[in-house]
């Protein structure tokens, strides 16, 4: 009786789930190929030992909405190589701080599509709401079934000991938000022994009876036919495994949550081995027009459902060079999620999922009488994409195209 009862529900999360491979066929959205400017490592030097005060906190609060943004001033290029330096924290609590350089890039010129839409003054307008991360009915869907949590692309999301989500972009490398390690002004407690945790299911539930979806359906999830288990008895755990060092840029440290920093809320972890689980490709984020039915995704780990997988989509909203705002139901400890797009590879001719951004969080922006609410992406700019890759590849011949 189980297992029917949770037919319908499933037949739905399918429908949702493959929806936007459907919309993107007609036309059919693709990647664009572009040259990504270099960003080099130069000085390093050390920094005073953190003092790791405060808890994570899980929300993110900001005087600034979307008009603010785009009413900022472009930064220059000093500017830029400011906010993109950053600092390292090992594993043994050393901390260091890395000047970078930037080559092949013009801040004045808009020559990637991340920053070219022309759309962000036709973009939805947010409404006035009551503080609350779930936008009407609650969009969320639970993941369960081993054939579903162990399979990409749900098995690249990861969870924090600080208590936010994460996403698995390299062998040994983990994109989350800044303030899940970084509180704007410190380091936060639990940062210098960070973990990151791998969803499992336990053993007597992996041998529990499941139905085969049609091939052409569980096609769209990479690795062949999949199988689906009721969700009812599922038991989690998760395998931990230690950070060896985190990479923070100065943007957020210098600006944190309640400046424009907000567009450098981003953080790469490396683990001190690997995971051995597949990652997801870093993309450079397209303006929302370009996306399949304007959707993005992304799965993380709810507070409000312990020990389980969350996925959710929904339609883009407001967007500015660095920031993508949209009204995806989430709750805290989904921060940290990488939001992703599926998309046409056209030189390697097949379908291409990519990272595009970073759930900062639940946001809401305090006016004279009314509070406006988003949900908020750091979007991966060229510039992002180029310190990110180089975080995880040691070098810069390997991130010259995105």
């Amino acid at each position: 009786m189980r297992s029917r009862a949770a037919l319908p529900r499933f037949a739905s999360l399918l429908c949702l789930l493959f929806l936007p491979s459907v919309l993107s066929s007609s036309p059919r959205r693709q990647w664009i190929l572009q040259r990504i400017p270099v960003v080099l490592p130069q000085q390093t030097k050390a920094r005073p030992t953190p003092q790791f005060l405060n808890e994570a906190r899980l929300d993110v609060a900001s005087p600034c909405d979307p008009e603010c943004h785009k009413k900022a001033p472009l930064p220059s290029y000093w500017d830029l190589r400011s906010l993109l330096a950053y600092e390292t924290l090992h594993s043994d609590g050393q901390l260091t701080e890395t000047a970078i350089g930037i080559y092949g890039y013009n801040p004045y010129s808009s020559t990637s599509p991340a920053y070219s839409s022309g759309s962000f003054g036709k973009a939805e307008r947010s409404h006035v709401r009551k503080k609350r991360q779930i936008f009407g009915h609650d969009g969320r869907f639970s993941i369960a079934g081993q054939s579903f949590l162990l399979k990409y692309p749900f098995s690249v999301a990861v969870k924090l000991s600080t208590g936010c989500s994460g996403t698995l972009v390299g062998d040994r490398h983990v994109l989350t938000a800044a303030h899940c390690v970084h509180d704007g002004k410190n380091y936060v407690k639990g940062a210098q022994r960070l973990r990151v945790g791998f969803l499992k299911l336990k053993q007597r539930d992996a041998q529990h009876s499941s139905m085969y979806l049609p091939s052409n359906v569980s096609n769209h999830i990479e690795g062949g036919p999949a199988q689906y288990s009721p969700p009812a008895n599922d038991k989690m755990k998760f395998q931990w495994i230690r950070a060896k060092r985190t990479h923070v840029p100065k943007g957020w440290i210098k600006g944190n949550a309640n400046d424009i920093g907000m567009d450098y809320d981003y953080a790469l972890l490396e683990l001190k081995k690997p995971h051995k689980r597949r990652h997801m490709k870093l993309g450079v984020s397209p303006p929302a027009q370009r996306l399949p039915g304007r959707r993005v995704h992304f799965s993380g780990f709810d507070n409000d459902r312990p020990g389980q997988l969350v996925y959710r989509f929904c339609r883009a909203g407001e967007e500015t060079s660095d920031l993508l705002y949209q009204h995806c139901d989430a709750q805290p400890g989904a921060s940290g999620s990488g939001v992703y797009a599926r998309m046409w590879d056209g030189r390697r001719r097949r379908w291409e999922r990519k990272v595009i951004g970073v759930f900062s969080g639940h946001q809401w922006v305090e006016k004279k009488e009314t509070s406006q609410e988003f949900n908020v992406a750091v979007r991966i700019t060229p510039l992002k994409y180029a310190q990110i890759c180089y975080w995880i590849k040691g070098n810069f011949v390997d991130c010259r195209e995105g």
